[in-house]
């Protein structure tokens, strides 16, 4: 949302872990109405006669004072109002209605908001990031009503460095960037992915206490091949073909120098790239800018903790992780990511020896099995290609069945964006695995486009699986009392830690060891009675505390690497000599917590 005038407000917060933390004042520079058509400082009725008096409001809202824990109660209550009525109706109808409540008090008070989404993150996060985000960019030019984040097009090639300062906060910390090229598994959706970039920033603030007034949405548009949008008379974006080459990053370019010369202690996070983009601006930013790609490394680390959560699941050790044989389906940006990751944390095990891991990878995309056979290989690809000879039989381009039924691999892994290609044959192929436990991941989102869902995975890959996916399945009830249960294996657990990590150690870059901190932190989260269960990933419902020890994590290898300068009043030396605890605890205290504060006029 446009939120007018926020640079010029002063909020003294501090970091708060509970409701009964006394606030620090905010100091406003705006009277009456203008107040209440503010989010960040509107508090509906919840304004004390001290604060109408002095900042004009006596007259311009109803006389009872409605308490913060009033309000809460009684949108909850709206919430579920809402769900009961309108069961029965279509999933996607439920969705939106639902999506449309939470925004309303979104773009009306933004504290009670967010103090909603923080403590029912399990129930709401699937309404305001996976799935229903994809839902709402699909919908979006039909649903928007009020302006939130920026916008960069095509058109505004040399202007990017003025423009940056139309944003009215003096200081931004978490930027959540994309071209709406690839949206989830939805593909190029144009100006309407700008819902993905509102989604994960509600999540950094609600997961990792991000201040919502130092956050900044961001739509790079740069055109659509989108021929529906652009016959749209309802789209909002630019209507012409999308750019390419270097048209394309000089736009991408302008960009991050304008951001980075406002504010050069921020992060962006790239997110949602079709996949040469993605690559490409990676390589070509990490290591001039604090930036990393989410669907690249967050998607890879996620996965990662997962794979190493399923070795302790068949009761042996970490090291084990050299010996699995994992095939990996989807040559994208998260597939190829979730491969380079698994090879570097089997090159540190093993001594630096790739040579070990890549033997045990194995890639398919559209055309089959990916080998060293192939003509026109993806440059991002080759380094995952099979040599023939050790492909235990396996030919150039063979089929998922084929190779599943040939290697019986470990885990199966998907990230193909094709709803239903893990089919009945190849999950009962899978329960030939050498593993005493193989792992299946079906890992695109959104649920349309999951490999398989968690029922069938059960029914014909056997009861003794790990199951993981992208999006939300219920847990599978397989009689006798047990239960299947369904990792959601979703960024949400490593992204919110990594730019927290960052933020508070004052890394100018984002490097490796930090990425696989946070995913080895995260493998090492659940207990071990939790994982001989199945269970990889913790409860959403503990997400802070989640993001915590990632973020800790994260800040303690930058210091490691001697990256760390420090934030706010703690600089580098007094970093580098905290404790394992003590790092846990400054990351806590730099969490902000959703309380009213106190307003205070000042002209």
């Amino acid at each position: 949302m446009w939120r007018a005038a926020r640079s010029a407000a002063s909020c003294l917060h501090r970091s708060r872990r509970f409701s009964t933390a006394i606030p620090g004042p905010c100091i406003v520079h705006k009277r009456g109405a203008d107040i209440l058509h503010d989010p960040w400082f509107n508090k509906d009725t919840g304004f004390p006669l001290t604060e109408r008096d002095r900042l004009g409001l006596r007259g311009l809202l109803p006389p009872r004072i409605v308490s913060f824990e009033q309000q809460y109660a009684r949108f909850i209550e709206s919430y579920r109002s809402l769900e009961k009525n309108t069961r029965g109706e279509p999933e996607s109808t439920v969705s939106l209605a639902k999506w449309r409540i939470l925004n309303r008090l979104h773009d009306r008070n933004e504290t009670l908001y967010y103090r909603v989404l923080m403590d029912n993150i399990k129930d709401f996060a699937p309404i305001i990031y996976t799935p229903t985000v994809g839902l709402v960019c699909q919908n979006y030019s039909g649903l928007f009503r009020r302006p939130r984040g920026m916008y960069f097009s095509a058109k505004d090639k040399g202007e990017m460095m003025s423009m940056i300062y139309n944003w009215p906060a003096e200081k931004v910390d978490m930027i959540v960037i994309t071209d709406g090229s690839r949206i989830l598994g939805l593909g190029d959706l144009g100006v309407q992915g700008i819902g993905i970039p509102i989604g994960k920033l509600d999540m950094y603030v609600a997961a990792a206490g991000i201040n919502p007034q130092k956050i900044l949405p961001v739509m790079l548009d740069v055109g659509t091949n989108n021929q529906k949008l652009l016959d749209d008379p309802l789209y909002l974006g630019l209507r012409q073909p999308r750019l390419e080459g270097e048209e394309y990053l000089s736009i991408v370019d302008e960009f991050m120098e304008a951001a980075f010369t406002r504010w050069p202690k921020a992060i962006v996070q790239f997110e949602d790239f079709q996949m040469k983009w993605a690559f490409e601006t990676l390589q070509r930013y990490r290591k001039r800018f604090c930036m990393f790609n989410d669907d690249v490394q967050g998607t890879a680390g996620v996965a990662l903790a997962g794979l190493l959560g399923t070795v302790r699941a068949q009761g042996r050790p970490l090291s084990d992780f050299l010996n699995q044989k994992i095939v990996v389906v989807g040559a994208g940006s998260a597939g190829l990511g979730v491969l380079t990751m698994a090879l570097q944390a089997v090159s540190r095990m093993s001594g630096n020896n790739e040579g070990v891991a890549k033997n045990h990878l194995f890639l398919l995309d559209k055309d089959g099995l990916v080998t060293k056979e192939r003509k026109n290989i993806d440059p991002a690809a080759a380094p995952f290609a099979q040599d023939l000879k050790d492909a235990e039989g396996l030919s150039e381009g063979a089929s998922l069945l084929e190779v599943v039924k040939k290697l019986k691999p470990h885990v199966l892994l998907g990230l193909s964006g094709v709803g239903g290609v893990f089919d009945e044959e190849v999950l009962k192929a899978m329960r030939e695995s050498d593993s005493p436990r193989p792992a299946i991941f079906a890992m695109s989102n959104p649920t349309m486009n999951a490999e398989c869902t968690a029922a069938d995975a059960f029914k014909y890959a056997g009861e003794n699986i790990v199951f993981g996916s992208g999006s939300p399945f219920d847990n599978v009830d397989l009689g006798n009392g047990k239960v299947g249960h369904v990792n959601q294996a979703n960024n949400m657990y490593l992204f919110p830690g990594i730019g927290l990590g960052t933020l508070v150690s004052g890394a100018r870059i984002i490097t490796d060891a930090m990425l696989l901190a946070a995913s080895e932190c995260l493998a090492s989260y659940m207990t071990d009675e939790e994982i001989q269960k199945g269970i990889l990933y913790p409860s959403i419902d503990s997400i802070r505390d989640i993001t915590v020890e990632v973020g800790a994590a994260v800040l303690r290898a930058a210091v490691a690497e001697d990256l760390a300068e420090g934030h706010g009043h703690v600089g580098p030396r007094e970093l580098k000599h905290m404790s394992k605890e003590e790092t846990v605890e400054f990351v806590r205290s730099n969490m902000w917590f959703p309380i009213y504060s106190p307003l205070v006029h000042e002209k």
